[in-house]
């Protein structure tokens, strides 16, 4: 844990320095204070215990701390990087509530007392900071990410109200067809009429045109019957 604590020491300021939210700001530069207080209550730990801490390196937060890198890569502050960041530090949390936590009761069980109150007031610290990640997150950063989330997607796609995107709007007109509805365009021609209707009238059908109308003479049925 020694190693751990060193090793987050060093990327806390990357996340004070991305954080928008100002109590997510002031809620990782408290914890790393409190993470450097942490580093040094282990040395002391190990002190009662005659021992030094380990040079040996932490893959499990290494890993952690690799991870919120390459998460972080290319995001700029705002309420969803916020909502990323909380993920990331949660995930550190809940590491080194885990550590501790197994650290105290293997401490309490060797009646190593000293050394047991010392890492139970890193738990403690570890456990406030996940509570208060928890209530940033349900408070306020999780619905205006939500939010401004489904904002970004509107203008990604350039529709509002299910209106038609230019893009669309474009294709339709180079494709002869309507929007959403993939039936073409009706269009006029040289010498055709623009709009025809026809209805049926008994025997005979009359045909209407723009500007002109006709009566089509009803077809005999048969032979024609002497009058």
């Amino acid at each position: 844990m020694y190693n751990a604590e060193k090793q987050l020491i060093k990327a806390l300021p990357k996340m004070v320095k991305m954080a928008k939210n100002s109590r997510l700001k002031q809620g990782f530069e408290n914890h790393l204070r409190e993470t450097e207080s942490h580093a040094q209550r282990v040395e002391m730990a190990c002190g009662t215990l005659g021992i030094k801490p380990s040079g040996m390196v932490c893959r499990a937060m290494k890993g952690l701390i690799e991870e919120a890198s390459e998460h972080m890569k290319g995001l700029k502050p705002g309420s969803t990087t916020d909502a990323e960041l909380i993920a990331l530090a949660q995930k550190v949390e809940h590491y080194e509530i885990g550590s501790y936590g197994t650290l105290c009761r293997w401490a309490e069980t060797m009646g190593h007392t000293e050394a047991l109150d010392l890492l139970k007031k890193n738990l403690s610290d570890e456990d406030r900071t996940d509570q208060l990640l928890t209530q940033i997150a349900e408070s306020e950063v999780n619905q205006m990410a939500a939010h401004d989330s489904k904002n970004m997607k509107v203008r990604a796609t350039g529709t509002r109200g299910g209106r038609r995107t230019t893009a669309t709007a474009k294709k339709a007109r180079a494709t002869g067809t309507r929007a959403g509805t993939g039936r073409p365009k009706t269009r006029a021609t040289a010498g055709t009429p623009a709009k025809a209707a026809t209805r049926s009238t008994g025997r005979s059908k009359v045909v209407t045109t723009r500007g002109r109308s006709a009566s089509a003479k009803p077809k005999a049925r048969g032979r024609a019957s002497a009058r």
